[in-house]
């Protein structure tokens, strides 16, 4: 057999060699560019987070900017109307002071009879000017007290609106289980109304509270019974229909005070409510809820209405 030299043997195994070390150095190259890259897309995508974060803070910040700005334009309107007044002052004041500058100087350029008469003038526009100056102070010192004052109605105002929604979120948990069978509890115009359909309460053409009826009322008493500074109003409403010939009542009017009498004496005999701070009263045919639903008007609406006399006392002050 014819044997190869063996510098050729030497350079065949050398080129099967660095044939097989290509394709492995160019794989470590394309893994490493590989790698470099997802790095990259992962630092693009961290900065994208960053970027997504800082805009919702800055929108919570623009928010809140947003509320203290209109906080401030509601309290600037009172101000500016006083401020207005006293920059009107202020312009007479500066008007007497150029005024005054120009008697001076006129005293001092002219001759003795003038200089008398200019003084007598000067000493009453320096009383005028005073008793500006005073009007303006008096001025600044009432708006300080008209704005104390409003600080503290509002306040009270606060106080009020914010014990009633806690009032009536007290009702609404105590009657829950009748909210939607006839009854709906609502908060507005700073009172609270609880609402009990006619259904709820009594037999038709009657005054007559019923079992179910009287558990929700004597519920609603005992929820309200310790509020002592609260006046209950019981409201009795029909529909138009008119009375029935012989029936007990007289007319409408008749009916409708008879069933809030009769809701009232629940309210007093299942809870200590101070009877006191209860009025029962009759509405008759003349405030519906509806026109076109006569069950809806047929009702009881019990208002609970927050004693108001300290914000009397401060609007009157």
């Amino acid at each position: 057999m014819h044997r190869l030299p063996t510098w050729t043997s030497a350079t065949i195994l050398f080129s099967l060699f660095f044939v097989a070390c290509v394709p492995a150095r160019k794989y470590e190259e394309a893994d490493q560019r590989a790698k470099a890259m997802q790095a990259e897309a992962d630092a693009a995508n961290q900065k994208a987070l960053d970027a997504q974060t800082s805009k919702d803070e800055m929108s919570a910040k623009l928010a809140e900017f947003t509320k203290r700005n209109t906080e401030l334009e509601r309290d600037t309107t009172v101000l500016g109307t006083s401020l207005r007044k006293m920059t009107v002052q202020y312009d007479k004041i500066n008007g007497l002071n150029d005024e005054l500058l120009s008697k001076y100087n006129a005293l001092l350029a002219g001759n003795s009879s003038e200089n008398r008469k200019l003084l007598t003038d000067l000493e009453a526009m320096r009383l005028d000017l005073q008793n500006k100056e005073d009007s303006v102070n008096a001025l600044a010192k009432r708006v300080g007290e008209k704005q104390a004052a409003l600080a503290a109605l509002q306040a009270e105002i606060d106080a009020k609106d914010a014990a009633m929604k806690d009032l009536k979120n007290r009702v609404s948990q105590a009657l829950s289980g009748f909210e939607g069978k006839g009854l709906t509890v609502e908060h507005r115009n700073g009172r609270i109304y609880v609402s009990m359909d006619n259904k709820l309460l009594f037999p038709s053409g009657s005054a007559a509270v019923d079992t179910k009826g009287r558990e929700a009322i004597s519920q609603l008493a005992k929820a309200i019974e310790n509020e002592k500074e609260l006046s209950i109003l019981v409201e009795g409403h029909t529909d138009t229909d008119k009375i029935s010939a012989g029936s007990t009542y007289k007319d409408n009017w008749d009916l409708s005070v008879a069933r809030a009498t009769s809701v009232v004496r629940i309210m007093q005999e299942s809870s200590k409510a101070d009877p006191v701070r209860i009025t029962a009263a009759g509405r008759g045919e003349y405030v519906p809820i509806d026109p076109n639903d006569k069950a809806k008007n047929r009702r009881i609406e019990v208002v609970l209405i927050p004693d108001l006399n300290e914000l009397y006392k401060l609007v009157k002050e």
